[in-house]
């Protein structure tokens, strides 16, 4: 029964991961986060490998599962501190982007509450005239967004890893005890059926 409910919780919690993931990686798109987007590719694989191998009982694909959710938490823990500015980060830098483009999160111009208006550029208006974007109104900001994000992917992996552990003590042990008794002997080939020596030794009788 403890296993089949660490199976069942494990399975829940990596499809509703995946869907997690999913959902971040359409924002990331829009976003052109180009970083965030290779992550995310990766870590729907890896997600859809340990779902395989939770349901398939192979305790291998769980461990490679294992170990990434702990990168994956060292990633958005990243991730905040990007945002966040810790240590000499910086939230208007192009690294998210690999310097391609000046594009940043999504959420910075679509957050909730958010009104966008383009400011005509002072001087001589041209057709090829750049504008400035004035964002206004936002309720929250977008590195909060972003946070906030990373935190449930946080939370979520963290759970993962703790089940994904106890998933794979629970098929080992049984993988352990079923070969204790015998169940990976090799079936025999071919069974004699021996008689009994005394059978062999009984005289025939001769009929007169």
């Amino acid at each position: 029964m403890g296993c089949c409910s660490g199976r069942c919780t494990l399975i829940f919690l990596c499809t509703f991961q995946l869907m997690v993931a999913l959902e971040r990686q359409v924002f990331d798109f829009l976003g052109y986060q180009w970083a965030p987007i290779l992550a995310n590719f990766f870590h729907i694989l890896v997600v859809i490998l340990g779902l395989f191998g939770t349901i398939q009982y192979r305790p291998r694909y769980i461990v490679v599962y294992t170990v990434w959710t702990a990168l994956w938490v060292t990633w958005n823990v990243f991730i905040i501190c990007f945002y966040l500015e810790v240590g000499g980060l910086s939230k208007d830098s192009d690294l998210l982007t690999f310097n391609i483009s000046a594009h940043h999160s999504w959420w910075s111009e679509h957050g909730p509450g958010c009104v966008r208006r383009e400011i005509p550029a002072s001087g001589n208006r041209s057709a090829d005239a750049q504008s400035y974007i004035s964002i206004m109104g936002c309720l929250l900001e977008y590195q909060y967004i972003e946070v906030l994000h990373s935190s449930f992917q946080i939370l979520i992996s963290l759970l993962g890893f703790i089940y994904a552990c106890y998933v794979i003590s629970v098929i080992t042990e049984e993988e352990d005890s079923f070969d204790f008794i015998g169940g990976f002997e090799p079936f025999p080939l071919y069974h004699v059926n021996e008689k009994p020596s005394h059978l062999l030794l009984k005289p025939v009788h001769q009929s007169s």
